[in-house]
């Protein structure tokens, strides 16, 4: 009997210095629950604990959504579950949450489901809902790529440079896996760019500019993007430089260098053709002294031979000296 007294008082004393450890662990936290209207167990809160989750988190989260309404939208038992998978799944439930509330205030319809696969796929879901809610103006080109405004040329010839703002919101159905805000950069500056270079003259742009606002919105922006464009308005525009009369000058310049080239080319042959003839002139000249060396050698055979008379030799001299004076 004695041991059972002492069995008895042990298991109850263990069991009183179990609850005031919750108690002192938890009470707090689940009095807050209470008071904020959530129904949720202490076991529960040393689950989490056991679970490596934070449970004030997850309870401050439960508290939001019960303040905030979504009563109707989420059951809180489940969702408490769904809160403790996606903490272990590595996401932010508060950024989750608050991304719910401000969608649920702002009549956009967003479930956890939808919002905790956002942020699991690394998506500010928070900022997203903002951004759909407040659009976001954007500069085009962006002002981290270090240049102020797109250049474009018309088909005069004439430079426009333009600096564009883009407003977006965010589309919620395409967040995951749609483009960025870059991409939207991209596209309307490539949309700018078309529009300047298919205008007949400049003036046109800078009358209508936004002829080239409806000409880029009209091409489908926001294709396979997170983001919806709302408008494209045109902040500056400036006349640059003429490239035309640049190119046509710099055309003209090379033309110019082109046939200084080919005349250099035709001087160079001519004298090269020259200095050919004259190498030419000398050889036949060195043939033919050549040639003249000889005579005296067979004239002197012929004289030794008897076929030639030395009074033959004289006429002919003579006949060659008055053939040269009538020359002369």
């Amino acid at each position: 009997m004695f041991y059972f007294w002492v069995v008895t008082y042990s298991v109850a004393a263990l069991t009183v210095l179990l609850c005031v450890i919750l108690l002192f662990n938890f009470g707090i936290l689940w009095l807050q629950a209470r008071a904020s209207g959530v129904s949720i167990n202490i076991l529960t809160l040393l689950g989490m604990r056991l679970r490596n989750v934070s449970p004030t988190q997850i309870v401050r989260a439960i508290i939001m959504a019960k303040k905030a309404g979504l009563k109707d939208e989420l059951d809180l038992d489940i969702s408490t579950k769904k809160l403790e998978n996606h903490v272990l799944a590595g996401g932010d439930v508060t950024r989750v949450m608050l991304a719910i509330i401000s969608a649920h205030r702002a009549h956009i319809h967003l479930g956890f489901d939808r919002a905790a696969a956002i942020d699991l796929a690394g998506r500010d879901i928070l900022d997203a809902v903002r951004t759909s809610v407040n659009p976001r103006v954007i500069s085009c080109p962006s002002e981290g790529h270090g240049k102020k405004t797109l250049s474009a040329i018309s088909k005069d010839g004439i430079e426009l440079r333009v600096l564009a703002k883009v407003t977006v919101r965010t589309n919620l159905d395409q967040l995951i896996g749609g483009a960025t805000e870059e991409t939207i950069v991209a596209r309307v500056g490539e949309g700018i760019i078309t529009a300047i270079g298919s205008a007949e003259h400049h003036m046109d742009v800078l009358g209508l500019p936004e002829n080239i606002s409806n000409m880029v919105l009209s091409k489908g922006l926001e294709s396979n993007t997170a983001f919806e464009v709302v408008s494209i308005d045109i902040a500056d525009i400036s006349v640059g430089h003429n490239i035309g009369a640049r190119l046509q000058a710099d055309q003209a310049e090379a033309d110019t260098r082109v046939a200084t080239a080919a005349a250099e080319k035709r001087r160079a042959d001519a004298v090269a053709l020259k200095n050919e003839m004259t190498a030419e002139l000398r050889l036949k000249k060195a043939e033919l002294l050549a040639a003249e060396s000889k005579i005296p050698v067979a004239m002197a055979k012929a004289i030794i031979s008897g076929n030639i008379a030395s009074f033959d030799i004289e006429d002919e001299f003579w006949n060659s000296r008055g053939s040269e004076t009538d020359s002369l």
